[in-house]
Parts: structure tokens; sequence; C-alpha cells
């Protein structure tokens, strides 16, 4: 495969040399050279790039010093290298070696002195880069096989040391002088006061076209023009294209001492970055000349996606590395630039372009993300300022991204996204410019593919990193395709239309300069780049560039300690993952993934029609050609395996898809109300969110896309509220009603407005086998438990009630049945009768507290019984595994895999004992979910009250059996009731947990209450709002008993007595409204009783707490 590779790039390069060198790139097609339209200088996508500067030679630079590592025979190699060697000589002879000599003057310009107005960002990463990633080749800091150049070096008349290649050919920098050149021709781009580079310079006027500029007044005479054009020039630059600078230009100016570049680069970058929206994103169109976003558009792909890229990148090139001095600090003239203000300390600090790619990859992860409830991973383009969906097609240069992300360590998410990518282009055979996840169909007719090279590039990072062969046929498959659908006599064309295989005449560079590169060096594993021991970089252009060690200016201790202690803490160490571990008997980890096919559903792979009989230009071709074989002409048909070059050795025989997951979404309409139709005026963005000023006509679209699961698997996911009348809302944007507009429509007095959840009691809800209720005893006793009924299931299973193939819309119809059957009740007046197979218990759970205490999970609640006392709704788990107290040995391993509730008895050891006998397990929906300690004290009654229950306490982190801190934390509850509650779970057949809540318009009265010293009775005044008790009276009762005896009493000099807060962070409220609050004297303390410190600290507050209830509730409310 790496010998087809360099024959796919020969033919290309060989035909360019041939047909349309010096120019810039090749007609494949017509055999003809391409050239800039002059005709049209609005033609910018043709002009941008091209700069009449030979630009192929210089793009394929690099891959030809790549190439000259090829595996083969020495004279194979040495025939390679001869190709660098001559493709710089050619590039010399064309425009000189740099010199203000008369070797300076080359036979098309002296350097790069030519009329073109260029793209800055194109002209740096092709041009620039090309030029200095081939000198570094050229003197040996990049590796070529075989090739010594300290061996050929020889020194000059002027005794300088010059690298001998041919007789009448000394390298002596030359491709780095005219990098020099091309560079400087630049700089009066960045002549802008926001540091931002004007898109387009001209490489021998510079920037006379944009007005604002101080370079824009006529050379010869220094004045303006009378009469300004009439055309203006745009100043719109874009992210990608202002901050995507830093690495080219940081290599030049650390190798030819110029310190301009590397600064002017800086500056754009941060410039860039210091505009970021509130919720960290960035735009894709900026204005140069005043920092504006052009608009609130915001992605991934074209306009955005180097600037991520080069956040890290610069970061890895920085590393170890000092800044270069301020070029105000050296002679150097600066072309009327101002440099004010000037960059800051840290932004020269390698940890602060890390601590820039977190913070964006954040950003990208939280707003632009669509998890696996959308049936595949993918990213999705959004509003800049609140994040709101905007679009959901993704363009081909997007692809880049799972590579950056395979550089940053986060594989599993890159191979994640790559899938879908690998399947779009099975689909194609190639990738179109946009396809849209939403229609499965290709964008606004933009289906062309140019050659582009982002796909293969992240198959080679990728491929680095896990080494699975699964990616040695994605590649093999890129090759083929491109080989069938994109040969040509003279070279390798571009598709006009992905779908038709309409073919373009156009061989862009880089398809030399990266895709046939990252190919080769996707099937060379042994290739001397691939074990290169150096911080060196790809940059955007695939250009391999590094900071040799003798430009590196290593930090001094005190130069870091000048470096900002924010930028050293803010920035996370972290390390790069393990690759994924082979299945065993099976060899490619990524073909036996569950979700392969979830990706091929989401490209509409299956739905492919199969094409058997194809015609390709390469067969006329083919004939007599050593390099084309019969799998060139293969053509993917309907696979669902993928890439459809697989081979079935790596399709597992017995391979099973997970359930592919999709998101419940529904509309909620208010009707159209007298006197409140909704109009434009009555929604209207405020802050953080939409101000509704009316609900008549008011639609809400609902999503269950809001992580609710602890584990992160998104199966309990969360509503929320995505659009109000097609106005898009973002994740963390909030809906604001009127108080007036809410009392008209909703009851004020409504429980679902009121209450706030009890943060440390809840109830456990269990679903018991094998008993039979009689009429006459009470509905929580049980007869003799038996065991379980064998007819009965283990596990409830929802397609029992609903369409087991319709999950999406088991929500809205589950709600439409109980509705029907509540309904159906009351018209038949004859209530429901509880199922008899099953009896349906809520035991009082309390939570732990401590250190070690982890949260419940998160997840759907239970339901309560219906109108006529029956259970309803099914139970969330159904494997309970009921044990001793865990104290004298471990559990076997498999328990916390196969179990998703432990049930332990009280006592023996402490609670942190009993979870530390837990084995270490993987989370997941199907693994350990809670922990339920029963509690056998002889306080306890029968019923299990939760008027005895007493508040568990895990003073320690919680460890595994060895000793280790425990990754993710183990949830713990604890019942009373004893052996009878034990009893209940040993014939579990299904748990599941039910909230708490309290009413918090009750907290003023609470928080007011005060106790004369002659009252018998007491008032608690609560910690904070969540953690208030309901105020029954049932529960005043069990709480008046629970902490009756845990309080601190304060008393004054006016012998009033007010109730200090309780240790344990739970209150009850009691009613005295004729007790009004006591002045502030000072208090003194009395002796309190030996209780235990409130998590770990000695919490006893004086009366300023209690008067500052109010202020406190408020705030946290």
């Amino acid at each position: 495969m790496a010998t087809e590779t360099e024959s796919m790039f020969y033919h290309g390069f060989n035909n360019y040399m041939q047909y349309a060198f010096p120019e810039d790139e090749l007609r494949p097609l017509s055999c003809k050279p391409l050239t800039r339209d002059q005709s049209n200088p609005a033609h910018i996508e043709l002009n941008d790039p091209l700069g009449n500067y030979s630009l192929t030679l210089i793009d394929s630079l690099s891959t030809l010093a790549i190439l000259a590592s090829s595996p083969g025979s020495v004279s194979k190699r040495e025939h390679a290298l001869g190709h660098f060697q001559d493709g710089v000589v050619a590039l010399v002879e064309q425009y000189g070696d740099g010199t203000e000599t008369v070797l300076g003057m080359g036979i098309r310009a002296r350097g790069f002195d030519v009329d073109s107005k260029v793209q800055v960002f194109e002209t740096v990463i092709r041009g620039v880069g090309g030029l200095l990633s081939a000198h570094l080749f050229a003197i040996g800091e990049l590796p070529i096989t075989g090739y010594e150049p300290k061996q050929m070096a020889v020194k000059d008349s002027s005794d300088k040391e010059t690298i001998k290649w041919s007789k009448s050919f000394k390298y002596d920098g030359q491709l780095l002088r005219l990098a020099h050149d091309l560079g400087r021709r630049l700089l009066p781009a960045f002549s802008t006061t926001t540091g931002l580079p004007y898109p387009r310079v001209n490489l021998r006027s510079g920037v006379p076209f944009y007005r604002n500029s101080p370079l824009s007044c006529e050379s010869e005479d220094g004045q303006c023009p009378a009469t300004p054009p009439t055309n203006r020039e745009l100043t719109e630059t874009c992210s990608a294209g202002a901050g995507s600078l830093v690495l080219e230009f940081t290599v030049l100016s650390r190798l030819t001492g110029d310190p301009r570049f590397e600064y002017l680069a800086k500056r754009a970058f941060w410039s860039v970055w210091e505009r970021r929206s509130n919720i960290g994103l960035i735009g894709a169109g900026i204005d140069a000349e005043t920092g504006i976003w052009a608009s609130s558009f915001t992605g991934l792909g074209a306009g955005i996606d180097s600037f991520f890229e080069y956040a890290l990148k610069s970061y890895i090139i920085l590393s170890g590395t000092a800044a270069q001095e301020h070029p105000l600090h050296g002679d150097y003239d600066m072309e009327g630039i101002d440099l004010a203000p000037p960059l800051r300390v840290e932004h020269h600090d390698p940890k602060s372009f890390l601590q820039v790619w977190e913070e964006a990859y954040a950003g990208i992860k939280h707003h632009l993300y669509r998890g696996q409830m959308y049936m595949h991973p993918h990213y999705i383009q959004a509003d800049l300022y609140t994040g709101a969906a905007r679009a959901y097609w993704m363009d081909s240069l997007s692809a880049f991204f799972p590579g950056l992300l395979t550089l940053s360590g986060e594989i599993d998410d890159a191979v994640e996204i790559h899938l879908l990518f690998t399947a779009l282009w099975t689909r194609y055979s190639a990738l179109p410019e946009r396809w849209s996840a939403l229609t499965g169909s290709i964008e606004g007719g933009l289906g062309w593919w140019g050659g582009r090279p982002e796909f293969i590039e992240s198959t080679y990072h990728i491929y680095r990193a896990t080494r699975d062969p699964w990616y040695l046929h994605v590649g093999e498959m890129a090759l083929r395709d491109i080989k069938r659908r994109c040969w040509t006599k003279c070279g390798w064309s571009g598709m006009q239309d992905v779908r038709t295989g309409e073919r373009n005449d156009r061989m862009e560079s880089f398809f030399l300069g990266e895709t046939a590169k990252y190919l080769h060096l996707l099937f060379d594993p042994d290739h001397p780049l691939n074990n290169l021991d150096a911080p060196f970089v790809f940059t955007t252009e695939g250009h391999p560039l590094l900071i040799p060690r003798s430009a590196r200016m290593e930090h001094s201790p005190q130069r870091r300690k000048t470096m900002p202690e924010q930028v050293r803490t803010q920035v996370k160490v972290g390390t790069c993952s393990v690759p994924v571990t082979s299945i065993p008997f099976s060899i490619s980890v990524t073909a036996a993934r569950p979700d392969l096919f979830h990706a091929a559903n989401l490209a509409r792979l299956h739905l492919m029609p199969t094409m058997e009989n194809l015609d390709s230009p390469i067969i006329e071709y083919s004939r007599d050609h050593p390099s084309i074989t019969l799998s060139d002409v293969r053509s993917p048909s309907n696979y669902t395996y993928f890439p459809w070059t697989l081979p079935l050795e790596l399709v597992p025989f017995n391979g099973t898809s997970s359930v592919i997951t999709t998101r419940p979404t529904y509309d909620i309409t208010f009707p159209a109300l007298l006197n409140s139709v909704l109009t434009p005026g009555m929604l209207r963005r405020v802050g953080n969110g939409i101000l509704i000023n009316g609900v008549g006509g008011l639609r809400l679209g609902m999503i269950q896309d809001v992580p609710g699961s602890h584990d992160g698997s998104g199966a309990e996911d969360l509503y929320r509220v995505q659009a109000i009348n097609n106005i898009p809302l973002g994740k963390d944007e909030k809906i604001f009603m009127a108080k007036d507009i809410v009392s008209s429509v909703v009851n004020p007095q409504d429980p679902n407005f009121t209450r706030v959840r009890d943060s440390t009691m809840l109830d456990i809800v269990v679903d018991v086998a094998g008993f039979v209720q009689e009429p006459d005893r009470n509905p929580s006793t049980m007869d003799e438990l038996d065991g379980p009924d064998p007819t009965i299931m283990q596990e409830v299973v929802l397609a029992g009630v609903l369409d087991a193939n319709s999950e999406a819309a088991s929500h809205v119809q589950m709600a439409l049945s109980f509705l029907a059957n509540h309904v159906g009740s009351i018209l038949h007046e004859q209530p429901a009768k509880p199922d008899p197979k099953y009896l349906r218990e809520y035991l009082p759970a309390i939570m732990p507290t401590g250190i070690g205490a982890a949260p419940v999970p998160d997840v759907v609640e239970a339901s309560g019984p219906d109108i006529s006392g029956a259970p309803q709704g099914f139970l969330l788990w159904n494997s309970i595994y009921v044990t001793d107290e865990n104290c004298n040995s471990k559990l076997p391993g498999s328990i916390p895999r196969q179990y998703q509730i432990i049930v332990i008895k009280r006592g023996g050891c402490s609670f942190v004992e009993k979870l530390k006998n837990i084995p270490s397990f993987a989370p997941s929906r199907t693994s350990l979910q809670l922990v339920v300690v029963v509690s056998f004290d002889e306080g306890d009654d029968k019923s299990g009250a939760e008027n005895l229950l007493i508040r568990p306490l895990l003073d320690s982190i919680q460890v595994t059996s060895s000793g280790l801190p425990r990754h993710n934390p183990v949830s713990l509850v604890m019942v009373g009731g004893g052996q009878r509650v034990y009893d209940i779970f040993r014939h579990a057949v299904a748990v599941g947990l039910k909230k708490r809540f309290f009413d918090w318009t009750l907290i003023p009265d609470v928080c007011d209450a005060a106790v004369d010293a002659k009252d018998p009775e007491i008032a608690i005044v609560p910690i904070n709002a969540v953690d208030i008790i309901s105020p029954s009276p049932r529960r005043q009762q069990s709480a008046q008993s629970r902490f009756g005896q845990e309080l601190t009493l304060l008393y004054n000099d006016h012998d009033t007595q007010t109730v200090d807060l309780v240790k344990e962070g739970r209150a009850a409220s009691t009613e005295h409204p004729e007790h009004t609050a006591p002045k502030r004297p000072s208090p003194r303390r009395l002796p309190t009783p030996d209780l235990p410190d409130f998590d770990g600290q000695d919490f006893w507050p004086s009366l300023d707490h209690v008067e500052k209830c109010h202020r406190s509730l408020k705030s946290d409310l």
C-alpha cells in the first residue's frame, strides 16, 4: 500500500512538472497549467491561494522528502532523494537564492516580488510552511533515511559551511531565506489596531487597498489618492485565518532570529481568543479593523477549524522554549505596524495555549456535541452567544477534529466521531463538502470533493495511537476510491459531485502536499518521521515543523518564575489514554464495537443500492501499469460493516449492535387566550435567556437530552426546552416569565411550582413477588415470604404496554395510557385492584453524610400509587444481590458488575469498611447503582419508620480493597425495619427510588421562628433551603423525635431561649406564629451535648446565623 501511494503521488507530481510548472497548479483533464484569474479579481476561491510562485512545487517539497525514506533498496531511496533535491534546485532557479546578490534574481522574480494579491492564511500555511519544512529536511533536523548532511558539509570561498548536493549546487539555506522573503511581504497585513491581520495582501505593494490602514497611501509620492476607490476591500477575516499562523511564524522567527513574525502571529491568536463569547465559543468571520464578529454562527469546520488545532500544537512546539525578545527591543523595521498594546508575559507561555485548547474543547463539547442519544455522536453548528442549534450539517474540513482529539489524548471521543466520517466516505466514496445529519443527504448542493486530506489525516493519527488494523483498511478504502474516481492521464482531479462522479479540472496543491503524504505515512509505520522523538507537529497544511535545539532557548529557572501563577495552576495535568485492549480472539477493537452500526445508520449507509457494474477511467490505464489492480475498480455495495475494504476475517461472526437511542421530542402548546395572543413583543431576549410576556399561543419545544444519569450513559436523561415558537435556545439559556403572567395561567400554590427536593430523606420503592394480599389486612403488611412466583418475570418489559419498536414515542404514549386508565376508573367507579402477583413497598431511607458520601443516582424516579392505591409504572433496577454484613471478606468481582442493587446488613464494621469490600467496577446501566444498608438496631420498629433512622457517617473517602481511592464512589442509603425489610429485599424483583420534597413557600415562617423560654416546645431553624423537612404534622413529629436531643441552646441576658442549627444539617419546622425574634444581645454558650462534628468540622453558629436566614435562603433558591 505504501508503494501504491508513492506511485499515486509521482503520477500527480511528474505531470505537474511536465505540464504546469512553474505555474501554481495543474489542470489534470486538459493537461494545462492553472493560474490566477486575472480577469476576475473577485474570484477569491482561485486567487486567494494561487500567488504565481509555483505553489504546487512548494507544497510538495516536504512530501518528496518523506518519500525519500520509503522502504526499498538504497538506489530507490537515492532516486527519491534526487527528486527532492531537484525540486529545491528548480525553485531556486525560478526565484533566486533569497540574497541581495546577483544570485538572488531568479528567472521569474527576485524572491517573491510578484504582483499578486493573496490571502495571508493560505500563503503562510502553503508557502511559508512548505519552505520551512523543506529547509528542516535539507539541513537534517527532520529525518531522511540515509541522508547525512553533516557528512556532505563543505566550506565555500567565504568560509561558510554549505551542504554539497551536486557539482553545480550547494545548499546553504536558500529555502529559509526565501521563506523569510515571503513572510516579510505579508507583514503589512498586520497594520491594524486590533492585532488581527487583514485577510489579503499584495506580495509587491502591501495593503494599499485597505482605506483605514496606515499603509494604504500611494508608495510613489506618499499621498493617498484624491478619489478613493469605489469598491471597498472586505476587511473580514476568519478565526482560522487570523489565529493559525503561530506554528509557521514561530519557526521562521526562531530560525532567522527575526522576532517580528512570532510576535505578530501570537498577537493575532490572542486577539481572536480574547473576543470569544461568554459561553466560550468563537465565531467564523471577524472584522480585522473593528474586531467584531461578522455573524453569530459557529461550528468546527470552515473558518474556525485550524484555530483549535494551533492552540494545541502551539503548546507542543513551544514546550520547553522561552519567548523571543520584543521586536521593539531590537533593530527591526516594523514597517508602520503598531504593536500597542504589547502582549502579556503569559501570552508567550506554552501552557497558556494548552489552556485555550482545554477551555475551547469544553465549550465545544457542551454546546456543539450531540451524543449517543442522537443515534451516533456528531457535532453541529450553533449560535455563538447562546449555543442554540443553528444547523445540523458537517463539512469535510471538520473531519480533522478526530485527529486533533487523538493528539490531545481524547481517543474514545476521536474514535466515535471518526466512525461517522468513515461511514460517510463508504457511502459516497469521498466526503462531500457538506452533509446534513438531519436529512441524511448533501446540504445545499455542496457535493464536491477537491481532494481534501482531513479525513485521511485523522485516520493516520488514530492508527498511530491505537494500532488497530481497521484504520489501515479505512486508508485502503480511501486510496482505492481516489484511484478509481479521480485518475486522469495527466494527474488527479477533484470531484464536482460525489454522487454522480462528475470531475473538475483542478488538482489542488494540498492533494500532493497532504493527502498523499498522510496516506503514505499511514502505510509505512517504520518511517523515521513516525518514530521521531522530538516535539514536532504537522501544520494545518500537513508540513512537519519543529524548533531545532539550537533555536529553542530553553526556559531558565528565572524565566519560569515570571510566568503567572494562574497559568500554571489552571492547566490540568493530563495523560494520554492507553489504547483499548483487544477483545479475545478478535483482531480489531473498532470492528467489534457495538455502536458501529449506529454510525452506519446515521449515514444511511444501509439504504444505499448495490452498484455492480462500474466505469472508471483508470481501467484504460490499468492495462499496462503494474500499480493498478482489480481492487482499484471494486466499489462499495450495500455494506453495513464498513469500510468496504474490510476483510471478512475482521467482521465478528456473531457481532451485535447495541440499541440505537433516539431522544423523544414533543411540544407543549398554550391556547390562545382572550386578550393574550402572542405577538412579537411577547418574547424578548434578556441576559442569558428569553423573557415571556404572554402565554397565549406559546409553544415550547421539548427534547430529552440533558444528562440525568450518574454514569453519563444518557439512559435517564431529562427534558429541556430547545425552542420557543421556533426560536432555538441554548443548553444553558433560561426562560423567564413575569409573575403576573404565571399567576394568571397557573395556580401559584401548585406544588409543582413550590416544592424543593429533600436532600437527606428519600423512599426506596420495592416490588416484592409471591404475596397474596387479604382484604382485611393492612396494605403495608404481607403474608409469609414463600419466595417469588416462577411465573413472574424478573425483568419488567415496557413492550408489554407499548410498542417495543417505538421507543421514541413511549413517553407520550405512557402518559396517555395512564390518563386513560385514570379516566376509565372514574367513569366506571370501580377502582382497579392492585396486581396480586406482587406488592409494592415504600421504605423510608436516609442518605449518609461525611467526605465519603456519594450522591444517589439521579435517575427517573418511581411513580406513586394511582388514585385507587394500585402500583403504577415500572421500577428501574431488577437485579438485586442480598448479602450479610460484608465485613469479613471481599465480594466476588462479578457481583458489582452484574447486580444493580446490593443489600447489606448493618453492624459488624463501619460503613466505610462495608464499601471497601465491594470490588471495583466500570460504571454502566447494568452495573452497581446503589448499596442499601438494613438497620437491625434494637430500637428500630418492624415497620422501618423514619423517625428512628440515624444518618450514616462516612468519615473517610471511599477506597477499594487494595486501599486505592475509588474513582467512582458507591452510593449508599440506610433503611430500618430489621429482618422484615431484609426479607423484602430477599424476595424483591425490582427496586426504584422516589424523591421527597418540601414546600419552600413556608421558609419565611420557619426563618422567623423563635421560642420563648417559657414555651416547652422548640422551634428548629434550617441551615439552608434544601435541608427543610416537609411541614406535615407527621413529619414534624418524627423530626422532633429524631433531632430533639441534638440541639444547642443559646441564652442571653433577657432570659430568652433560641435554637441553634442542627449539627446533622436536618431541620424541622413548627407552627408558633405568636413567637417573635428576640433582640440581639450577645449570646453566651452553655455546655453542649457530646455530639459528633458536622462533616468533620465544629459547626455551632451563633444567633447571627438565625437572623440572616431569610437572606441566605433567598440566595440559595
